[in-house]
């Protein structure tokens, strides 16, 4: 049952899913890498588009930048790009733990992320990563100042990374609690204002599937887009 809007973000007031929740996790992911790697295992078919869809949207924006010469880099960002936006999805259903709108989750993901791309730079060539901190061209007397506040930059990554998308998804849900509230309150009332705020809310659930793709779609391209930051020598 749930208590108030918030209580979508507890998972205790979610049983069925809190109970199964490692168990679907780790099924989404298995999910998601087997459907990354679905050509050495299913034939073609006219709905082949719909899974290979989003992966070849990953694979071309990671040919755009560095994470293409990193092995396995696009691969995990297809797998991720779909994993979230299964997870995404499942947090609209009734009575589903939203488990992106937690910073739990998302992290786990940014954060490791996000330090394998440091770590790796700073392994493989830690002169060009270290020289990368200042830019080219600036004066001397701003030579500290510039590190400093790149190094600040480049370590708040992970932190605006995991907000963004689990603040978008707290804030669509609350709404839809809102708006579920209100359609319930408005049934006693008249069938004008009940059927007004339930097409309302139909619609904004329909803009908060597109705004489900929109964050899983961004979350993957900042870390593509991180990629470039890797020295290549």
């Amino acid at each position: 049952m749930m208590a108030d809007i918030f209580s979508s973000f507890d998972p205790a007031t979610c049983s069925v899913y809190s109970s199964f929740s490692p168990s679907i996790f780790w099924m989404l992911t298995f999910f998601s890498f087997s459907m990354v790697q679905a050509s050495l295992w299913t034939t073609s078919s006219r709905f082949s588009w719909l899974p290979t869809f989003p992966i070849e949207m990953m694979n071309a924006q990671a040919s755009r930048t560095f994470g293409l010469h990193l092995k396995g880099f696009p691969s995990i960002l297809s797998s991720l790009f779909l994993m979230l936006i299964i997870l995404n999805l499942m947090g609209l259903l009734p009575y589903v733990f939203s488990s992106t709108s937690h910073l739990l989750l998302t992290l786990s993901l940014g954060l490791p992320l996000w330090m394998s791309l440091i770590i790796s730079a700073i392994i493989f060539a830690p002169k060009s990563f270290t020289a990368h901190l200042l830019p080219g061209g600036a004066p001397d007397w701003l030579n500290p100042f510039l590190v400093i506040t790149e190094t600040l930059s480049i370590c708040m990554r992970f932190i605006t990374l995991s907000f963004r998308i689990a603040a978008n998804m707290s804030a669509g849900h609350i709404l839809l609690g809102l708006m579920g509230i209100a359609a319930s309150s408005s049934i006693f009332t008249s069938i004008f204002t009940s059927s007004s705020v339930i097409l309302i809310q139909l619609g904004y659930t329909i803009f908060e599937m597109g705004i489900c793709l929109i964050q899983a779609y961004i979350f993957c391209l900042l870390l593509s887009l991180y990629s470039d930051d890797h020295p290549s020598s």
